[in-house]
């Protein structure tokens, strides 16, 4: 093998190890201060707990087309901007379409000492689970 063939074959890899670091961090899997969990879970929690805030990150035209009953909308562009329409004392639930945007979110949220809690899959998996949307 040449050396400009080692060379390639080094940068591939690099390349590749790089793309699955990125892959992980933007769902989430690494480097996250923040809990993330399941539709089931969430439901759950909805359900059992009055102190919590649900916030959707999610476009305003995705969320005119179903979202769960008393999520305040921050489209995630506006998040940082809006971080004073939140409560800093309570438990933030967040979600999105499919648990990306979101993740994203609960990590703008952190960073300001806010306690987001990412909810996988969004609400694709909310809907998956049972949970209720409205319009």
């Amino acid at each position: 093998m040449t050396k400009r063939k080692k060379l390639l074959n080094l940068l591939y890899w690099i390349a590749m190890g790089a793309l699955l670091l990125w892959f992980a961090y933007t769902k989430g899997w690494i480097l996250a201060n923040f809990e993330s969990i399941t539709p089931k879970e969430a439901i759950v929690l909805l359900e059992r707990d009055d102190n919590l805030t649900l916030l959707d990150v999610r476009t305003i035209q995705e969320f005119k087309e179903g979202h769960l009953q008393g999520a305040t909308l921050i489209p995630l562009g506006n998040l940082e901007a809006s971080l004073d329409k939140l409560p800093k004392q309570q438990k933030i639930l967040v979600y999105c379409r499919s648990g990306s945007r979101s993740v994203a979110a609960s990590r703008i949220l952190e960073k300001h000492g806010f306690t987001p809690v990412n909810i996988k899959e969004g609400i694709i998996g909310l809907k998956g689970a049972g949970a209720q949307v409205v319009r």
